[in-house]
């Protein structure tokens, strides 16, 4: 799969730096679903479904931690190749910075 010169650009724009701390903006939060089990992310008038991953990836995200923390207490959490870690969280949270849901600080 070939990426478009303007997809390439958005993703670039959108890539997490290790050092980055990412953050829930103002009005955007976690919330357990006690009907449905599990948590949802929830901004206003949006509601997202977590997964068991995307869960565990967004109770990390504070503002204080950096991204490189974050992917290293993922990996040593689950056995998993920091590199494969990497990858999926960078993938995640650009796709949620990219809906407003999330926001970095340099």
């Amino acid at each position: 799969m070939s990426l478009t010169i303007a997809e390439s650009d958005r993703t670039c724009t959108l890539a997490i730096a290790d050092s980055d701390r990412p953050y829930l903006p103002r009005g955007v939060r976690l919330k357990a679903d006690k009907v449905r089990g599990g948590t949802v992310l929830l901004a206003p008038e949006k509601a997202v479904a977590l997964d068991a991953i995307g869960e565990a990836i967004l109770s990390r995200v504070n503002g204080q931690a950096r991204l490189g923390e974050i992917i290293d207490d993922l990996a040593a959490t689950y056995n998993a190749p920091r590199e494969q870690i990497a990858g999926d969280v960078q993938v995640f949270l650009q796709g949620l910075r990219a809906r407003v849901f999330l926001q970095v600080k340099s």
